[in-house]
């Protein structure tokens, strides 16, 4: 069973940048792609991006080059880096370990608990 877990969120004013981290149990690679979900509260939980074993990096439309994903093989870490952050951004962030290379919830097959991230002023 494959284990993932976030950590670096927190409290943040807008403007302000986190960098959030995964640590999966297997090889980052030994699943077709990794990805970062967000859940707003009282919101539908959405993709955010996603990055495939072959370094293609999908993100979603609201991201407009603020956020990067990037992985740390050796250490089996995917890294969510967010800048310019927005209240709207406030929201769960969970790493998800993908079947396939659609930033899709459908095709999750393991999800991390979560970590918090909290923009306000």
């Amino acid at each position: 069973q494959v284990q993932l877990v976030e950590s670096g969120g927190g409290a943040v004013q807008p403007g302000g940048s986190l960098r959030l981290s995964c640590a999966a149990s297997q090889s980052i690679n030994s699943s077709p792609a990794m990805a970062w979900f967000r859940q707003p509260p009282g919101k539908p939980r959405e993709g955010v991006a996603l990055i495939a074993n072959d370094g293609i990096k999908t993100y979603a439309a609201f991201v407009k080059g603020r956020f990067i994903i990037s992985r740390v093989e050796s250490k089996n870490t995917v890294d969510l880096e967010l800048n310019n952050l927005k209240p709207e951004d406030t929201a769960i962030y969970y790493c998800a370990r993908m079947r396939g290379r659609q930033l899709s919830g459908s095709w999750v097959t393991s999800w991390g608990q979560g970590t918090q991230v909290t923009v306000s002023s």
